[in-house]
């Protein structure tokens, strides 16, 4: 679930990691009502940076050109929201290591 604000401390866990990362994340209007789906994969260095830009490895919900564009305000929003505050632990434990960040928008019904 993400967060409403970002944490004080850096996160030391990818439990710790992933919803402020998902905080950052709102899909774009005109989606419809169902539920919408986007996974991301993206590596990390030490500092929390990306190492390139995320690749959207799964989307549902949405199709066509609402579907680029959800693709595209996803990773702008990793974009924006990186470098994460990690500690050094969690930096040496990930850094360059795949990761899958899943966001899921409900339906409101």
């Amino acid at each position: 679930m993400p967060l409403a604000e970002a944490p004080a401390a850096p996160a030391g866990t990818l439990p710790q990691l992933f919803p402020v990362l998902a905080a950052c994340w709102r899909p774009p209007a005109g989606l419809g009502d169902g539920e919408v789906q986007v996974t991301a994969r993206f590596a990390l260095r030490r500092d929390g940076s990306l190492i390139s830009a995320p690749r959207i490895v799964y989307a549902s919900g949405v199709t066509g050109e609402g579907r680029a564009r959800l693709a595209r305000t996803t990773v702008r929003a990793l974009e924006a929201c990186t470098p994460a505050r990690i500690t050094p632990d969690l930096g040496r434990s990930i850094a360059g290591r795949p990761i899958g960040l899943r966001l899921v928008r409900r339906s409101d019904r």
